[in-house]
Parts: C-alpha cells; sequence; structure tokens
C-alpha cells in the first residue's frame, strides 16, 4: 500500500499538512550537539547524577573524571575510537576490583561494582557500534556482565539458539548458501517457580539502537518479580543480531525462531508471552504485534518509529534533535544503506509499516507509550496506527521527549499485568 502525501512545507505533517506536535523545536538544532562539554553539561550530567538511563547500574564519580578528560582534550565524537578509549582505564579498573570482591566472597560488592563497569564500557561503546574496537569494549561490557548475572538469585543465562527461520539462497550442486547468521544470542532469565510442569509467562524484550542485552537488569527485576521470564534479544541491524539488517521482513524470521525454540522448552507459558519494543525496538514490536499476533498476547512499542520517522523531511531534523550525536550514522549503519542520502531518499519505501501494508494486518493487544515531544521518534508515528486496523490502546506523555521517561514505565507495568492476567 502506497501512502500519498500531499505538497507541505518540512515543517508539517505530510499526510494531514498540520503542523508537527513537537512545535518549534523540529526546527531547532538542540544545544547539547554544540561540543562535549555541552553535551555533559546540558544534557548527560543530570541523569548521570541520578544513575538514570543511560547511565543506569553506574555512579556519577566514575563519570565525571572521564568527561573532564574529554572535554580538555576537546574530544567530542562519540563515533570515534579516540572518545571510546577515555573510559576504558575506569571500566578495566571496576572490573578488576569486582574480581577482587568475589575472591574475598563480597558477591553484593562484587555485582556493584561489575555493574559500575558495565556502564562505563555502555557509554564508551555509543551511540554505535562502528568499529574493531567499540565491538571489543561491548564484548567486554557483556563478559562484565554475566559475572554480575551469575552472582544474581535469579541468574541470566547467555542462550544461543539455533536461527531456524533464516534466510538461506541455493548455491552450487544445490548447497544452502546462508544469508543470515545461524545462531540467535539471548539473554535469558527466569523465575525460581518455572519448570516444564509449572511454566511461567515470559517478556520477549527487543532492544534498541544503542541499549543492548546487557543493559535491561531493572527490567528483568520487574518481570521476576510478578514471576515472570524475560528473553533479552538485540535487533536486527545492532549488536549481535544475526538478521539481515537491510530486509525489513528478516525481523519476522527472528522472532519466528525465537518463539519456536520458546515454544520447545516446556518452560514458557506461549499463552502469555508479551513483546516489549524499545525506541528503535518498539518498530519491532509493532511489527511483532501484526505479524506473529496469534503467538503474542500483546505488545508494547514504546518511542517508536513507523512511518514519518523514516522520512527525509523528518530525519533530517531529527539527527539534530535530542540523540547525544548527529543521529544519521547509526541509523545507516542499523538499517544498511551504503550512504546517509542513500538512506533518507530510500527508507520510508523500505521500512515504513504503512508503505508496506502491516499495519492492515490484525494485530494482538497493542500498547503505545512516548512522549509527545520525541525528537527521534515522531509521536506521530504511534498515533498514524489508530487509522489502521485493529483497535490500539496508547498512554502519551505531554511536552516529555524520547519514550516518555521518566514516568513512562510506570503506565507500562499495570498494561502487562492486566494482558497476562486475561491471557489463557
Amino acid at each position: 500500500m502506497t501512502v500519498t502525501s500531499p505538497p507541505s512545507a518540512p515543517s508539517t505533517d505530510p499526510r494531514t499538512g498540520s503542523r508537527w506536535i513537537l512545535g518549534d523545536k523540529f526546527e531547532q538544532v538542540y544545544p547539547h550537539l554544540e561540543s562535549i562539554s555541552a553535551l555533559w553539561n546540558k544534557k548527560w550530567k543530570f541523569p548521570c547524577e541520578r544513575s538514570l538511563y543511560p547511565f543506569h547500574d553506574g555512579l556519577y564519580e566514575d563519570f565525571a573524571p572521564i568527561f573532564e578528560t574529554l572535554i580538555q582534550n576537546n574530544i567530542h565524537d562519540g563515533y570515534t575510537d579516540a572518545y571510546t578509549e577515555q573510559f576504558l582505564p575506569t571500566a578495566k579498573d571496576l572490573v578488576q576490583r569486582a574480581d577482587q570482591e568475589q575472591v574475598r566472597g563480597d558477591a553484593q560488592t562484587a555485582v556493584e561494582l561489575y555493574l559500575r563497569a558495565c556502564a562505563v564500557y555502555r557509554i564508551a561503546r555509543f551511540p554505535y557500534i562502528n568499529s574493531a574496537l567499540k565491538r571489543q569494549v561491548y564484548d567486554l561490557q557483556k563478559d562484565a556482565y554475566m559475572k554480575a548475572a551469575a552472582l544474581f538469585e535469579c541468574p541470566i543465562l547467555d542462550v544461543s539458539i539455533p536461527h531456524t527461520a533464516r534466510k538461506t539462497t541455493s548455491g552450487s550442486g544445490g548447497s544452502e548458501q546462508q544469508q543470515e547468521g545461524a545462531v540467535v544470542p539471548l539473554y535469558v532469565r527466569y523465575p525460581k517457580s518455572a519448570s516444564p510442569s509449572s511454566p511461567c509467562p515470559a517478556v520477549l524484550l527487543m532492544c534498541g539502537l544503542d541499549g543492548h542485552r546487557p543493559d535491561n537488569t531493572v527490567r528483568s527485576d520487574e518481570f521476576l518479580k510478578r514471576g515472570w521470564a524475560s528473553v533479552i534479544v538485540d535487533i536486527p541491524g545492532t549488536a549481535d543480531c544475526p538478521a539481515d539488517r537491510r530486509d525489513p521482513t528478516s525481523a519476522d524470521r527472528l522472532w519466528t525462531s525465537i518463539l519456536d525454540w520458546m515454544q520447545a522448552q516446556g518452560t514458557f507459558d506461549m499463552s502469555k508471552v508479551l513483546a516489549w519494543g524499545l525506541s528503535a525496538g518498539g518498530y519491532n514490536a509493532i511489527r511483532a504485534a501484526h505479524t506473529h499476533s496469534s503467538r503474542l498476547a500483546g505488545a508494547i512499542g514504546q518511542g517508536a518509529g513507523t512511518h514519518h520517522f523514516f522520512s527525509r523531511a523528518w530525519l533530517e531534523k531529527a539527527a539534530l534533535h535530542e540523540y547525544p550525536w548527529t543521529a544519521l550514522p547509526a541509523l545507516r549503519e542499523k538499517f544498511g544503506y551504503e550512504t546517509e542520502d542513500d538512506m533518507l531518499d530510500n527508507a520510508q519505501r523500505d521500512f515504513s509499516l504503512v508503505e508496506d501494508g502491516t499495519v492492515d494486518l490484525p494485530s494482538c493487544r497493542l500498547l503505545l507509550v512516548n512522549g509527545t515531544h520525541d525528537g527521534l521518534m515522531p509521536i506521530e508515528d504511534s498515533m498514524l496506527l489508530f487509522e489502521f486496523g485493529t483497535p490500539k490502546e496508547a498512554r502519551f506523555f505531554t511536552g516529555l521527549l524520547h519514550m516518555g521517561y521518566p514516568p513512562a514505565n510506570g503506565s507500562v507495568y499495570p498494561w502487562m499485568e492486566q494482558v497476562m492476567g486475561a491471557a489463557s
């Protein structure tokens, strides 16, 4: 299905001709993009002091000296190894201290230190894993995280499952040539009560553009409190995901492989599986709500881009909004385009859930969550879905930014509880 857009100014919604809800901010270059000093002092220092995203699990005392050094040396570009290198001594020292505490038998202190190291590694590999060094840093983050996770009362399991639904093509002699990776890495966390005789509900947590599997302890803790398992996965085009980043249907094959594996385990109650997609993962959750509607009790698309987000008119402005650095290099690599212009010209045609007709399919229960002043993924991309297919549900937060943080999760968990309780 093709949506015909009327001619309109870039500062308006091309479908309706109305001004973007973001208002005057749409045309602005957000001030934190000026320099590394501006990023720290105008955007990141506040959440860092409070251990809020993206500094969750971390401490201000670990980051302040690093940013002082970055500012002194005028190292601004987070996509570079020069930026990443400044974080490594701190992270490695925290891991070493954690190892020592574990040997001493102080598991709680060891966990705290490992998670602090993970937070430092996380910001070091931001905003995208685009070099050999950032890949190495992500591996170090995963190593530290699994050391911590092994000490949790309910540990997190690092599981690699076969990508049984992956796309292959026939090679010479009729042999199969692999187009997608053969293995899907997952982090799986079960409540103590889970067993084949007592299968548990589960949440399939779809990560984002820069938030990956080791970044979700708080959410998996919340799921455990409710007796739910976690199955945490990187989305196509990020981290360790084997799916073809350039093919929008590769996500469908990914979810099929994961859900088939979950069903075969016997430890998950497959009538009570929710998908929750975060930021770029929100797009995947919304897509899965339609393509896998019979296999999901419900889905949450939080901070999701579905149609307008992929347009040149939106992306050229959004690239200079609330993302820590310009978002275009990360998005270009995530979606597999050769150049930024190639992405800007073709992403909406290739990935829009409206253009490809996904939104016309039946869906499971679907909750849409975001801040109305999200400068990265337009709130209009959530509102748009109410015009198509199965009726949707939503909770929007007036004036708040991407994902509707900080209050958004307070609305998500009660909705999840209600859906789980009603599923059978």
